[in-house]
Formats: C-alpha cells, sequence, structure tokens
C-alpha cells in the first residue's frame, strides 16, 4: 500500500456514509488522503463533507450488484475499503449477495486493477455457523482471498460509537418497555469494539501497516455477557429493567413475528447468531493479529458509551446514573 506522507493517494471507500464508514473516512482525512465514498444514494452522503478539507471527500454511485459501476468507483483509486454489510435482509439486500458476491466483486475489480484492497468482515464469520450472516461473512473472505490473496481482513466484534445498532436499539427499548429480554440466558460473550478503533485499523491497513492476506480479529479490552452489557446500559441511561431471561427456542418463535417489521428489532438469524460466543481467538492473540499488533490500544466501553446513551436517560445529560 502506500505512506501516511503520500497525502495526495486516493481512497475508494465502499459504503462510507454508513455507521462505520464515516469513522472510516475521518481517519483516513485526518491522514490526509482523498476520499471517495462510494454508495448506493451519493444525495444522502452529504454528512462526510464536514469530516475534511473542502473538495477532500466527494461521493460517487456505486452498487455491488453492478461490476460496471464498482469498476467505474475503484478507477485512479491507490487504495480500496469495503466496508458493506446489512444486519438483516430485505428486498434485493440479500446477505450473499452483499457480503459474499458484492465482495468477490470488488475484490475481482481490486485485483485486475492492482489496487491494494482493506475488507471489513466480521467476528464469528464462519462457514458452519447456524447464522446465515455468519455463513455469508465466511464466505465473502473465501471469495475475496480468492479473488486478491493480498486483501487484508478485519473482523471486529460488535461494534459500539454514537450511532450503533446495539446499545442504542436496546437503550430505545428501554425507555417504553419494563422488561428487556436476555436471549438464550444472556450468557453470550462479547468483546465490544470502538468504531474509532477500527477506523484506526482500516487507517493502518491504507498506510500499509497490515501484514497482506492476514485475516485480523478485532476486539475491545474488555469481554462482558450480554447480561453484563444490558445491565451497564440500564445504569448508564437510569432506568432500572426486569431482564427477563428467554430461551433460544422461545426466542426464535419471537423473531419470527418481529422479523417482519421493517426495522426488525430481533430476527431469527439474529438469535442464531447468539448462540456462539463473539470474542477474539486465542489463536489470533498468539500470532498477533489484533489491534495491538497494529500498535492500536483500544479504548473502553466506559470512555465512550457515556457521551451518547445520556440521550436515553430521563433528565438527558444532566441526569444521573443508577448506583
Amino acid at each position: 500500500m502506500f505512506r501516511q506522507s503520500d497525502v495526495n493517494k486516493l481512497v475508494t471507500v465502499f459504503g462510507g456514509s454508513g455507521f462505520l464508514g464515516r469513522h472510516v473516512v475521518r481517519a483516513l482525512a485526518k491522514r490526509g488522503y482523498r476520499i471517495r465514498a462510494a454508495v448506493r444514494r451519493p444525495d444522502l452522503a452529504g454528512h462526510l463533507q464536514p469530516l475534511g478539507r473542502v473538495g477532500q471527500i466527494h461521493a460517487v454511485q456505486a452498487n455491488l450488484r453492478y461490476p460496471a459501476s464498482v469498476e467505474a468507483a475503484v478507477r485512479d483509486a491507490d487504495a480500496v475499503v469495503n466496508l458493506v454489510g446489512v444486519l438483516f435482509q430485505r428486498g434485493k439486500q440479500r446477505f450473499d449477495d452483499v457480503h459474499a458476491r458484492g465482495a468477490e466483486t470488488v475484490a475481482q475489480v481490486a485485483a485486475r486493477l492492482n489496487v491494494p484492497l482493506v475488507h471489513v468482515s466480521a467476528l464469528g464469520a464462519d462457514e458452519t455457523s447456524p447464522s446465515l450472516y455468519a455463513r455469508s461473512k465466511a464466505a465473502g473472505e473465501r471469495l475475496v482471498l480468492a479473488a486478491k490473496p493480498d486483501t487484508v481482513i478485519f473482523r471486529p466484534s460488535i461494534i459500539f460509537g454514537p450511532e450503533d445498532s446495539f446499545f442504542n436499539r436496546f437503550a430505545s427499548m428501554a425507555r417504553i418497555s419494563p422488561v428487556l429480554p436476555l436471549i438464550g440466558g444472556g450468557g453470550t460473550r462479547f468483546q465490544p469494539i470502538f468504531a474509532g478503533d477500527v477506523a484506526l485499523a482500516v487507517a493502518e491497513a491504507v498506510d500499509g501497516k497490515a501484514k497482506p492476506g492476514t485475516v485480523y480479529e478485532l476486539g475491545g479490552p474488555e469481554i462482558r455477557s450480554f447480561k453484563e452489557l444490558m445491565q451497564y446500559m440500564l445504569a448508564e441511561i437510569g432506568r432500572r429493567r426486569a431482564l427477563l431471561p428467554v430461551p433460544f427456542l422461545v426466542a426464535e418463535i419471537m423473531a419470527t413475528f418481529t422479523g417482519l417489521l421493517p426495522k426488525p428489532p430481533l430476527t431469527a438469524d439474529q438469535v442464531a447468531l447468539l448462540k456462539r460466543d463473539n470474542v477474539v481467538s486465542e489463536e489470533a492473540r498468539r500470532e498477533g493479529r489484533i489491534l495491538a499488533g497494529l500498535g492500536i490500544e483500544p479504548v473502553s466501553l466506559e470512555v465512550v458509551a457515556p457521551s451518547y446513551l445520556w440521550r436515553y436517560r430521563k433528565t438527558g445529560q444532566f441526569g444521573n446514573r443508577l448506583a
């Protein structure tokens, strides 16, 4: 890839307007790179402009289902980052189409144009997983490496930050519901990682500081169970709610109905995903395929979460947290 000092280099970021995307764009902009945000709706990517200098960030239309649009977005770029992903399936947005075939398209174009590629997958990606999401992520990794073996792949655990879909979702539920469900009893373990740390890892890879053809597993400084995360969130927003253990079978039945909503709070596939822990493997630790291997010290949940969870307190940022 190229050095941090090469400030006029252009990086194409697929999915640059999303939750993680805006953090990646900000990290790259701070290093002086020009950024081409390749998104389906450029007209909705105006929020990226203030993250850099005038003219530094430009949004273009691209859709992973159309290789010609992908190639147009990559043309003349010095590096490519693929962040595109979906949390649930709707219409043409299917896991296999986005995570597997879409990722393969980006890798094939990057290989053909001889452009370095950074691909963001997910911790827990496994083609034997009970979750279609996890299987499609693993299939995407396999197809990407087959098309472009020197791709750097990042597998982050659950990502938190101001616009996350985890803590914001459950904090919103806690506003109106006296009970929060603990799927599978709440014992599933996570290693939450700050979106800004994932963005730093991507920027380091673009700088050429990651080992080509390597899969990095990214997690925060602490491992916590689903129940512990719910307890922390409730204490932070100052709300007392009952935590009700829900067996996986019951959760699957519930999810058949909630999964039909436009923005489902829970899907059957997410229930399946919760059946396995989501933490960095010992093998990745031993081999240095973690944040520390890139010289990054992860930020803890307590440092970042209060800066955005205060909005769910009854009295806002001036309210007291529960002891």
